[in-house]
């Protein structure tokens, strides 16, 4: 499994940005997908689950409201489209891939490169 993340930036504080994780290499519709993020000096940080079939998610409360994970099966490609951004989201994020169907657990099997968010004040 190959995950490529895309779609960070620099934007300024109350922005917005999508970001794009293509997968290839197995049947993606097969596997739970996340998302999650480090900044500089802190450990990597859980922001959201997606389902399988993309009818359930889970969302950080610290990003509930302000972000959205979604899925396109069809193109193996999940997406996280972030609102009304704030400094403090600054950070790498990482898309993920799970083999075990269960949304809960920060247990993931493959992780993308990563892509730069920089929100500025």
């Amino acid at each position: 499994v190959q995950l490529q993340a895309s779609g960070g930036g620099l934007v300024q504080a109350g922005g917005s940005l999508r970001l794009s994780c293509a997968a290839s290499g197995r049947t993606f519709g097969s596997f739970v997908m996340g998302w999650f993020r480090q900044a500089p000096g802190e450990e990597r940080g859980f922001v959201a689950a997606i389902s399988r079939s993309g009818r359930s998610n889970d969302v950080a409360d610290s990003v509930k409201g302000r972000f959205t994970i979604s899925r396109d099966n069809a193109k193996n490609t999940v997406y996280l489209q972030m609102n009304s951004l704030k400094p403090e989201d600054t950070a790498v994020y990482y898309c993920a891939l799970k083999l075990s169907i269960l949304l809960q657990g920060d247990e993931y099997d493959y992780w993308g490169q990563g892509t730069q968010v920089t929100v500025s004040s």
